[in-house]
């Protein structure tokens, strides 16, 4: 068969994702017909706000609802905004509103996220069927958080990769696009309801295709069941939610003169010392960092430095998937007058090289090192965040269920009005660590002519 090159550009939110693929003519996307998916125009968080992170089993694996919490907690710490995850492995849209209200309105939230679509497709190929389930539940998950107040991102599913038990026949082709049509009704339910969507599958597939091109076939962006990612699928559903929830990731602006010895800085940023090309600051707002200092990472979260950016259990390579560092995570530094050919910058105890060019241009920090003065207090965070998280699913799936196993509503209710005071001090002070561990990081920049 005639191999051509064909070049894949698809919209999804605000991105523009491009990528070359060497390709039979038929290209494996172009059977699919995505509808274009609505843009957050502006930040829908609010300073306070109560986040829940509702889904099934993707969600309970706590991943990329530990990097959206990470993400606010470090990266947007002005804000103020806690988060609540409440997976639970096997649910439907149908499953959380029947559990919504007892799991998760008690604890007034005001802003919430939802990833439903991957059991509700019923790991088959599309039926109307399927469809009109999964829009009747999505629709009434949505009206019930806006009869309490509660802002909503409709998030659809991810996608699906190799061929797992639960497909009963089905190519993961079929699966996809079975997938596709959720995630297209999940659209007409956002845009009818008036809130936001979250695109998850759409980045999500076209990954799978550019991670196998940028990293092997042996790149399980989906997970090694083709279901439950690893960190850099998650990365991508992460991506996905922070774009929706409005968030323009422009975390810090420095800009140099250095024969002026002068550097202006962003909000949440103070210059406390400047010397022939070195700069002392204090910031409140920290970069995303892709993984902890040897010896800090909680529950595997990935270690910066060891990790096998080939293999799809690592945040890095994540990023590269989609435009996390460029869209999210911006940390920018500009030097003006850098007229000399080449540069070092030191960014605490790490350096590089870099062109004049490339500094008049401007470079992202959080991009060129992923090691930084920032990665030990980023770890603290996130070893903070992953066990209340961890406590969360313990609290809602077994704490606030009586042992009795066919129990009413009207019975986990009451069980859990009895429990909930003595396990929200648990939490509270799982809370408090989580805003113990963050705190403002001072460091140097140094930038010297080579």
């Amino acid at each position: 068969m005639r191999k051509i090159l064909l070049l894949i550009t698809f919209i999804s939110g605000s991105s523009l994702v491009t990528f070359a693929k060497n390709e039979a003519a038929n290209s494996p996307l172009a059977s699919y017909h995505p509808t274009p998916a609505p843009v957050t125009a502006t930040l829908l968080l609010k300073k306070g706000d109560r986040l829940a992170i509702c889904g099934d089993s993707i969600t309970e694996q706590k991943i990329y609802s530990r990097i959206i919490e990470d993400y606010l907690t470090a990266c947007m710490p002005q804000l103020k905004v806690s988060v609540r995850q409440f997976g639970w492995g096997g649910e439907r849209a149908d499953g959380f509103l029947k559990r919504m209200t007892n799991d998760c309105l008690r604890f007034e939230p005001t802003i919430a996220t939802t990833c439903y679509g991957m059991n509700d497709h019923e790991y088959r190929p599309y039926e109307q069927r399927i469809g009109d389930t999964y829009e009747k539940y999505s629709r009434a998950v949505v009206e019930a958080f806006k009869s309490h107040g509660v802002r909503v991102v409709q998030g659809s599913s991810g996608c699906v990769g190799e061929r797992t038990w639960w497909q009963a026949g089905a190519t993961s082709d079929a699966l996809n696009h079975n997938l596709c049509e959720l995630r297209n009704i999940g659209i007409t339910v956002a845009q009818d309801e008036k809130v936001a969507f979250a695109d998850v599958f759409w980045p999500m597939l076209q990954a799978t295709y550019l991670s196998e091109q940028k990293y092997g076939p042996n790149y399980k962006l989906s997970g090694g069941d083709g279901v439950h990612p690893n960190w850099a699928g998650h990365t991508v559903m992460a991506y996905a939610f922070l774009k929706a929830l409005g968030i323009d990731g422009q975390i810090a602006s420095f800009k140099v003169n250095l024969n002026k010895g002068t550097m202006t800085v962003s909000d949440g940023h103070a210059l406390l010392k400047a010397r022939d090309g070195e700069f002392t600051i204090r910031s409140e707002r920290y970069p995303f960092c892709s993984g902890a200092p040897m010896g800090l990472a909680a529950n595997w979260y990935p270690t910066t430095g060891t990790e096998n950016i080939t293999n799809s259990d690592n945040i890095r390579s994540g990023m590269t998937l989609v435009p996390f560092n460029d869209e999210l995570n911006r940390f920018m530094l500009t030097v003006d007058d850098a007229n000399e050919p080449k540069y070092r910058v030191a960014w605490g105890i790490h350096s590089a090289v870099f062109t004049g060019e490339q500094l008049r241009h401007g470079i992202n920090l959080a991009a060129e090192f992923p090691a930084n003065p920032f990665s030990t207090k980023f770890a603290l965070i996130d070893a903070a965040v992953d066990d209340k998280q961890e406590f969360e699913t313990r609290q809602v799936k077994n704490l606030f269920r009586p042992s009795k196993a066919d129990a009413t509503m009207a019975e986990i209710t009451a069980q859990t009005d009895r429990v909930v005071k003595d396990t929200e001090k648990e939490h509270a002070a799982l809370e408090a660590v989580v805003r113990a561990a963050y705190a403002p990081v001072t460091y140097t920049l140094k930038i010297s002519a080579e």
